[in-house]
């Protein structure tokens, strides 16, 4: 039991989004199973579609406003399709990724959601990417291991090879771009996290994928600019292979989607693309920075403290959502200076992750333990 709960711990530290998304639904071996699609506007032929994973305990609904998928989906000409994992017990929401026993068949669920959609939104089924985010990195791995004759590349971000993955050999080489921070404490650079192993290293990833594409162990070095002073360095390694293989090391990287091109020199949606592709991601239009906030004390007992920073109204609406997307709790301040504290009390409400809106769209996530 002790394994599991810091399973719990290492892989929900994922993206928060929008609890307004519209959820649709697809029934799949007698379960409603939910997910979204963003589509562009104004398009001829068939789509590209990208499929993304979400990590350990998120909902879907977490992810429009911190990615703005509608946007990617219009700049990138692509259909983005995000389906939601069923809740597991006490683990949450979570794939079956192969880190532990389950007989949930995620990746046939994803499969025939991918059939389905393909006739009904005229999909390119010729240009199927897919990635995903600490454990939706880990079931994107699954997907390619299992699946890589139906997907045109994947790109995992900040998940790894579960070690029962690791044993079975890919259907067919696929074109990977493993991205990961070498400072990630919650899925370890070298497979290890608070002592628990959770799959393949990074290294012995890259060796995993160079055997499967016939690579013959050279590759090219580049880093990428380093302009901002994020603490950060991107370096990128192109190796020689049949079948494309990349890994972007982020040199400072913690357990993070790095998005945001005015705080940092990379994008990761961009880099995907661009794998994807073979072309520069498009100019996207920059939207407003978000305002900051900072929770303390966390983890708490349940009564915390939410400090605001430029305040750009003079009142102040906060929300509080729990992991599955529920309202818990809702507190309006008025803002009466540049720096604004906020109490918020959850002490009636169970243990477990919860989400901190502000009404500008910052965001922050605090763990209740009673």
């Amino acid at each position: 039991m002790k394994k599991r709960l810091s399973l719990i711990i290492i892989l929900s530290f994922a993206f928060v989004c929008s609890p307004y998304a519209q959820i649709q639904h697809f029934t799949w071996q007698g379960k409603q199973r939910e997910y979204l699609i963003t589509t562009p506007a104004d398009h001829e032929g068939s789509l590209p579609v990208l499929f993304f994973l979400h990590g350990l305990g998120d909902n879907i609904t977490v992810c429009d406003q911190e990615f703005n998928f509608a946007q990617l989906a219009e700049d990138f000409g692509w259909a983005i399709v995000v389906p939601q994992a069923l809740t597991q017990g006490i683990f949450g929401t979570m794939w079956n990724a192969g880190l532990l026993s389950s007989s949930i068949d995620d990746a046939g669920f994803l499969l025939a959601l991918l059939d389905s959609l393909t006739v009904e939104y005229q999909l390119d089924p010729d240009s199927v990417f897919f990635t995903g985010f600490s454990m939706g990195g880990f079931m994107t791995y699954r997907m390619a291991i299992e699946h890589g004759d139906r997907i045109t590349a994947c790109a995992p971000v900040s998940g790894l090879v579960s070690t029962a993955d690791a044993a079975k050999t890919p259907v067919t080489p696929v074109r990977i771009l493993h991205i990961h921070g070498t400072n990630d404490n919650i899925v370890g650079y070298n497979g290890v996290s608070y002592g628990s192993t959770l799959g393949l290293g990074v290294d012995a990833i890259l060796d995993y994928w160079q055997n499967a594409n016939d690579c013959n162990g050279e590759f090219a070095i580049d880093t990428l600019p380093n302009l901002k002073i994020d603490g950060l360095r991107f370096i990128r390694y192109t190796y020689n292979c049949d079948t494309d293989l990349q890994h972007l090391k982020v040199v400072g990287g913690t357990h993070k989607w790095y998005h945001n091109a005015d705080l940092y020199d990379v994008a990761y949606e961009d880099i995907i693309y661009e794998f994807f592709t073979g072309h520069n991601a498009p100019s996207r239009t920059p939207t407003r920075e978000k305002a900051h906030i900072v929770i303390y004390p966390n983890p708490t007992t349940g009564i915390f403290n939410v400090q605001l920073f430029e305040c750009d109204s003079p009142t102040i609406d906060i929300r509080v959502y729990d992991m599955y997307g529920k309202l818990v709790n809702v507190v309006k301040t008025m803002c009466t200076s540049s720096l604004q504290t906020v109490p918020i009390d959850l002490s009636c409400h169970p243990s477990g992750v919860y989400f901190v809106y502000e009404q500008s769209g910052a965001v922050a996530k605090v763990v209740v333990t009673h």
